[in-house]
């Protein structure tokens, strides 16, 4: 039903934690399922559909790199990953699971409600209003309705927020967009968020574009799209 709230699903095995993220939610009109389990979490997914997951890394029997892996092979589900430590967020975001945000303990819970907002905002409908439009840069292809990024002949596998971010630097071609810019369009945020977000999503856009990745840095401003590579001579 259109008027039926949103379900979002909060592991986290610290009861505590868990409680006032869960009261945080309900009160800004969600719906909250808790579960301290990574398996039964992975059942949820399943049996409740929710529209996000707020996952913390250190749960008690499959850590939350494991569970967001499992869920991104069914889908493109938003996942917000919670960790005790910033070192963690290169792991989170770089190990392929396509999380797509973080907040480091400990947080403010406005902030948490306002990250989902955000996240859930910017993953509904409004993401197919591009429908079929394809970018061609260089040896570069970008599919938006099927969201499929191309390199030659080779399909690149990249995770929601790193095919976001692309598209977003690639349709604004020839102009500098900034870190908070960047927050902005591509997770919603409208208050100050963390750029490191921003960094590492470019940085593994590097790392799996390789050669062909457009995105040069434009120092103590953000980042832009550079000319097209030409293909090399067969």
């Amino acid at each position: 039903m259109a008027n039926q709230p949103q379900t979002v699903l909060v592991v986290e095995d610290e009861a505590s934690i868990a409680s006032f993220v869960a009261a945080y939610l309900k009160n800004a009109g969600y719906a909250v399922r808790t579960t301290p389990s990574g398996q039964e979490a992975l059942r949820l997914v399943d049996s409740e559909k929710p529209a996000l997951v707020v996952l913390d890394l250190m749960l008690p029997d499959i850590d939350g790199v494991e569970v967001c892996k499992r869920i991104r092979q069914k889908g493109d589900l938003p996942v917000l990953m919670l960790t005790a430590r910033d070192e963690d967020v290169d792991k989170i975001i770089g190990l392929e699971v396509g999380a797509d945000d973080y907040m480091t303990k400990p947080f403010n819970p406005r902030e948490l409600v306002a990250r989902v907002k955000a996240i859930l905002r910017r993953s509904g409908p409004d993401r197919d209003k591009r429908e079929s439009k394809v970018i061609q840069h260089g040896r570069l292809s970008v599919d938006a309705g099927r969201r499929e990024v191309k390199v030659g002949d080779q399909e690149i596998q990249l995770a929601p927020k790193e095919f976001d971010l692309l598209w977003e630097l690639l349709d604004h071609r020839g102009l500098v967009l900034t870190r908070d810019q960047l927050l902005e369009r591509v997770w919603g945020y409208t208050f100050a968020g963390d750029t490191r977000t921003v960094d590492v999503h470019v940085r593994q856009l590097r790392r799996k574009l390789e050669d062909a990745s457009p995105i040069v840095t434009v120092w103590g401003v953000g980042y832009k799209v550079g000319p097209a590579r030409e293909a090399a001579p067969a």
